[in-house]
């Protein structure tokens, strides 16, 4: 299979509507002068393996996969990285020369250059890290915590059954914390992470008490709609440092973009502006 003269990428979700990635990667297109082209493809459970093994033959170079997708697209491809394997979903999806498809996750490195960008003086040996929540995010970023030497992560999910998978999958570093509780271990926390949805627009907010956030804790949100959760202004009111949720979705496109279109992109304001437009 050889390269096309339109190379071509897309991203796989249901419901694909709400999706910002589209913006993101025809920014970088325009910006750098590059032939191509990445839209939204909104495709059902049953229709993911036709529509996927279909793409390579319709000029499509690779894929973002998204919810409800990133774990049953590894049932199916030619080659899953290491990186996807042990978080157990794929965000990312390359389709070779050869014609194999290749699936990777790229979640993990978007937050952790999210983090790094907004708040450049984190040190992973500062103490644990609190997560909320134990999807498909958690996992991710519980890889790229545990990878970056973090001593620590107190894990909080509102079906406690999650949490003790998690634990059991990814190690003693993991301790589960009833949800009910997760307020209680905030004073000990050197990073918070909320990787639910709670506090995204058009869904319920996060309630859990705050008041042991202390400042200069780290304190970081996935969520990007709104900008600004309720959990960063409370955050920031009280002397954290705050880091929004958009870095994570910019950072985490660039490994794709790359292989895709041959040219590594920029994350800068520019790129935000263009994504918030």
């Amino acid at each position: 299979m050889t390269r096309p003269d339109i190379p071509l990428a897309g991203v796989i979700g249901n419901p694909i509507g709400q999706s910002r990635s589209p913006l993101m990667h025809r920014h970088w297109l325009r910006r750098y002068a590059l032939r191509g082209d990445y839209v939204p493809l909104h495709v059902a459970s049953q229709d993911l393996e036709d529509v996927v093994r279909t793409l390579p033959r319709m000029g499509f170079v690779g894929a973002n996969v998204t919810i409800p997708h990133k774990t049953a697209v590894l049932k199916f491809v030619d080659h899953v990285s290491d990186r996807a394997t042990l978080i157990g979903a794929a965000n990312t999806l390359i389709f070779r020369e050869d014609g194999k498809i290749h699936a990777d996750n790229t979640d993990g490195y978007g937050f952790m250059a999210n983090l790094r960008h907004g708040a450049p003086t984190w040190d992973p040996k500062d103490g644990p890290a609190v997560i909320l929540g134990a999807g498909g995010a958690a996992r991710a970023i519980i890889v790229a915590l545990a990878d970056a030497g973090v001593p620590q992560i107190l894990l909080a999910n509102r079906t406690r059954a999650k949490s003790e998978a998690l634990k059991s999958e990814f190690g003693q570093r993991i301790v589960v914390v009833d949800w009910v509780q997760a307020g209680t271990v905030l004073k000990d926390a050197a990073l918070v992470i909320n990787t639910t949805s709670l506090g995204m627009t058009g869904q319920p907010e996060l309630r859990i008490p705050l008041d042991g956030l202390q400042p200069g804790t780290i304190v970081t949100d996935i969520v990007y709609n709104p900008l600004r959760t309720d959990l960063l202004q409370h955050a920031a009111a009280m002397g954290c440092v705050t880091v929004d949720g958009l870095g994570m979705l910019l950072h985490q496109g660039v490994p794709g973009f790359e292989r895709w279109f041959g040219r590594r992109p920029e994350v800068d304001d520019a790129l935000r502006a263009a994504v918030l437009a």
